[in-house]
């Protein structure tokens, strides 16, 4: 064995001229729920980090390590967890005992598709139904036949005086109350169905939130239900930003749209030409903002009211800005990546 990941717990070992050996039972694998990217902060640290995460994971075989590159964020992983308290006590973990500090992006969630088309299936292996992880690799509609995510059945122990704005955070998160008992006097406990994309960023945080910290939340796995999901691009100038794909929900689209082209437009540096930040919904434009350009006062040094000299000063700024958009590339710094990327 040349790594570690060549052997898994479970598998038997044996002399090979030992014909007699009978290998143990196999076992089936845990599957990871939860994916997040994690990059190093500097490319020269990457090295060091991918020392940290291999003998992490030799503590822990549940974790799913493949190799990701991204033309802002660099060489990097995509791992896979069982839950939220995993990928948190893993990247605590790499933090506290080997002292990485990288770049985590924000976690996403394996979707379930089937596919239709005799020519679609065949492209994808032969396999009617696959597993994607990575908004960027979300296949259009026109390819699918039904989408199906991942849902929860989450249970909620809160204070009685905090049922209406739990019910109002669960029902903005597509929760759909399935019991509510009251434990006692001042307590309930609700559980709801939901989506576990709904609750992988801030719900714990929310829920924290209005209950003052006293509300309790606990989740298990419920299985795939069919959703009307779609793929949402970012497009600078035109150019699409894979590391800015993101799924939601159909009903979502409009305002994660809006809510994420106005972070972009306040991150994004001003430069020489003017920036559309668009959100891409199949091949439909939901959301626009524009960045505007730096302008130089090129009438500055002009004397008296020639105005026919002003005009031909200003169509010539004109022209000029219309060819550096025309061949520019739009320059975008990391951090911004970071910031709209990172948990």
């Amino acid at each position: 064995m040349r790594t570690s990941k060549e052997s898994n717990i479970g598998d038997t070992l044996y002399v090979k001229k030992d014909k007699t050996c009978v290998p143990l039972p196999g076992f089936k694998p845990q599957q990871a729920m939860v994916f997040a990217g994690v990059y190093p902060a500097d490319q020269s640290q990457h090295p060091y980090l991918k020392g940290a995460i291999e003998k992490l994971v030799l503590n822990d075989s549940a974790v799913t390590v493949t190799p990701d590159s991204s033309p802002a964020l660099g060489q990097g992983w995509r791992l896979g967890f069982l839950g939220l308290l995993h990928l948190d006590v893993f990247s605590q973990r790499l933090q506290q005992e080997y002292d990485a500090d990288p770049i985590l992006t924000a976690p996403s969630v394996t979707y379930r598709i089937k596919l239709k088309g005799a020519k679609i299936i065949a492209a994808h292996g032969g396999s009617e139904e696959i597993y994607v992880s990575n908004p960027a690799l979300f296949p259009d509609r026109t390819m699918v036949e039904e989408y199906y995510e991942p849902y929860v059945l989450g249970t909620i122990i809160a204070p009685t005086e905090c049922t209406g704005p739990i019910i109002g955070l669960c029902v903005e998160r597509r929760a759909i109350q399935k019991t509510s008992i009251n434990i006692d006097n001042d307590r309930i406990m609700t559980t709801y169905l939901m989506p576990l994309n709904e609750i992988v960023l801030d719900f714990h945080d929310q829920l924290k939130s209005i209950s003052s910290g006293y509300a309790s939340f606990d989740y298990e796995d419920h299985g795939y239900v069919p959703s009307a999901l779609v793929r949402m691009d970012v497009l600078l100038n035109g150019q699409m930003v894979d590391e800015l794909c993101t799924v939601v929900h159909i009903s979502k689209a409009q305002s994660h749209a809006k809510e994420l082209v106005l972070k972009l437009k306040e991150l994004i540096p001003r430069q020489m030409v003017q920036i559309a930040i668009q959100a891409v919904v199949g091949g439909k434009v939901v959301a626009r903002e524009t960045l505007k350009a730096y302008r130089k006062d090129v009438t500055a040094k002009l004397y008296g009211g020639d105005v026919t000299r002003r005009m031909k000063l200003l169509k010539q700024q004109a022209e000029g800005k219309k060819k550096m958009r025309a061949i520019a590339n739009i320059n975008v710094p990391k951090d911004t990546f970071i910031n709209v990327l990172k948990r």
